[in-house]
């Protein structure tokens, strides 16, 4: 708890209001066009670390499931299973140190990334345009919400919606892929010749969670309005769409069919945000998506209800 405190502490002296960092910012992003946005600079504040502070992966080395040795049973991964494609894992203990990864998979560039405030783990189709973007972390945070960048606009993008919202291509929308998080046990069973994210060369201490106890507190950084309905702010939520599915109400079933989607939780993944040691901590499940009449996978992301509150304020909340 005292580092969790000290993390705060540290956060907040950085957490200015955007419109007094302007000019200090575009000393550092000499090519970014602030007056072409979408949101209220004030709405954007530091979350700490400068621009690439939290340095992305490019190109990871990919190894067969086999060969890994490293992770635990339940800790966390982001699956990812394109058509005629070998599947994928990349490791939440990865990602909690880069938050970005710049693949490419078959002739797919994609950006898979998770933001450990929100919980949200989101897949990106690369290609805008014409062209293909490789993202970076800003450092900067919108409803507690990481802001990614590319390297070849230096557009500002909002992680949570897949949408730039300052320069060039503000208001401009990234192409979401099916993805989901999971334990490594369930992976690895299902995909025996599968491919999974190597440690990336950094000297990081994966495997830790740097915001123990996160999901049980209340959220960093965020000033807006919280969930309605008596919904803990950091309670975790499937989020379909403009529609969100509280994960209490899979305390009475782990299957709900509603909406024409097919949403089943299973046990056995740990969270990424509990205990310092990931592997160690406490069970919250992995949920799947379907379509209910054709089976197929349905994007979704499982977030904090904060986030989900924050960006669609007059989003449907699923509930009993």
């Amino acid at each position: 708890m005292k580092h969790l405190f000290s993390l705060i502490a540290t956060l907040w002296a950085f957490a200015l209001p955007a419109f007094a960092q302007v000019e200090f910012w575009q000393n550092a992003w000499p090519d970014t066009n602030f007056e072409n946005r979408s949101v209220k600079l004030d709405e954007i504040l530091s979350g700490g670390p400068p621009k690439d502070g939290i340095p992305a992966v490019d190109a990871p080395n990919m190894i067969p499931v086999a060969k890994e040795t490293r992770l635990g049973a339940r800790e966390p991964v982001m699956t990812v299973k394109l058509p005629g494609q070998t599947p994928r894992a990349y490791p939440v203990r990865y990602l909690m140190f880069h938050e970005i990864v710049n693949d490419t998979i078959g002739s797919t560039p994609v950006a898979v990334t998770f933001c450990p405030l929100c919980n949200s783990g989101i897949t990106f189709d690369r290609r805008i345009k014409g062209r293909t973007l490789d993202f970076g972390v800003t450092g900067k945070l919108r409803n507690s919400d990481m802001i990614m960048f590319d390297r070849q606009t230096e557009t500002w993008w909002q992680q949570f919606e897949g949408r730039g919202i300052v320069g060039k291509m503000n208001n401009v929308k990234l192409k979401q892929l099916v993805s989901w998080m999971e334990s490594w046990a369930d992976f690895k069973a299902r995909n025996p010749d599968g491919l999974v994210m190597d440690q990336p060369d950094a000297r990081r201490p994966y495997g830790t969670n740097p915001y123990v106890n996160y999901d049980s507190g209340t959220p960093f950084l965020y000033q807006g309005e919280m969930p309605p309905h008596g919904i803990k702010p950091l309670e975790r939520v499937v989020v379909v769409g403009k529609r969100a599915w509280p994960l209490s109400r899979f305390q009475k079933t782990n299957e709900i069919t509603e909406k024409g989607l097919r949403i089943i939780w299973k046990s056995g993944t740990a969270s990424a945000l509990d205990r310092r040691k990931i592997a160690k901590a406490r069970d919250v499940g992995a949920i799947r998506v379907y379509d209910e009449k054709t089976g197929k996978d349905v994007l979704h992301d499982v977030s904090f209800a904060f986030a989900f509150h924050a960006f669609y304020p007059d989003g449907e909340w699923m509930l009993e």
